[in-house]
């Protein structure tokens, strides 16, 4: 078994980005928070799949070339191989659950 309480860790940028409440060894769960205009550049992952649950607020995402609007209790999911960049158009603070499995070290190279 494995616990903790999300105030246990940090963001990665302050007061935004990931917070990874696990990080491998089989699976990454986090929280991410995006402020208004924070974006996620656009990246690939080889052999993670990942999946993202908004929790409040909106986020744009474009997947593959297509934009999709997220907003509170939507479920996205992408497949390994699709490109995706993250942004927060809104007014209001992102936050959405993120999963990444199989954990893979390193499994995120930038695209343009």
């Amino acid at each position: 078994m494995f616990y903790l309480n999300e105030s246990e860790k940090e963001h990665r940028h302050g007061d935004h980005g990931p917070k990874y409440l696990e990080q491998g060894p089989r699976m990454n769960f986090g929280i991410v928070q995006l402020q208004p205009g924070n974006v996620v550049s656009p990246h690939v992952h080889r052999v993670m799949q990942e999946s993202f649950f908004i929790l409040e607020g909106c986020v744009t995402m474009e997947v593959e070339g297509q934009l999709v609007r997220l907003e509170k209790g939507d479920y996205i999911h992408l497949e390994p191989g699709e490109a995706h960049k993250i942004y927060n158009e809104g007014t209001e603070v992102l936050r959405m659950v993120v999963t990444a499995a199989p954990y893979v070290e390193g499994d995120k190279e930038a695209v343009e």
